[in-house]
């Protein structure tokens, strides 16, 4: 399974850390030990399907942890029982990333 994951905590941050909050939140899919991936608007998740949605839960729940006043979060999910394999990071963007630096 694949997901895609944006946190949206306000405020984001503290004066020190403008992105404190969102920071807690890919801290926390890191210590999953799933694979993930930081994109500028949100960050990808590959796993199955327990693993990957109680990953989501755990970066959502990080933000309010962390302080934010509440969140908005955004997910998008890719499943598909039949074959597996066919979700995955690499499966979907091999072919876009082959020869680019």
């Amino acid at each position: 399974m694949l997901a895609e994951i944006q946190v949206l905590p306000t405020p984001s941050g503290t004066l020190t850390s403008g992105f404190a909050y969102i920071d807690e939140a890919i801290t926390a899919l890191g210590d999953t030990g799933l694979r993930i991936e930081v994109g500028a608007l949100g960050t990808t998740i590959e796993g199955t399907p327990d693993e990957v949605w109680a990953a989501l839960r755990r970066a959502h729940d990080a933000t309010l942890r962390a302080g934010a006043d509440h969140v908005i979060t955004i997910i998008k999910v890719a499943e598909c029982p039949t074959d597996p394999s066919r979700m995955s990071i690499d499966g979907l963007t091999s072919a876009h990333r082959e020869g680019r630096s």
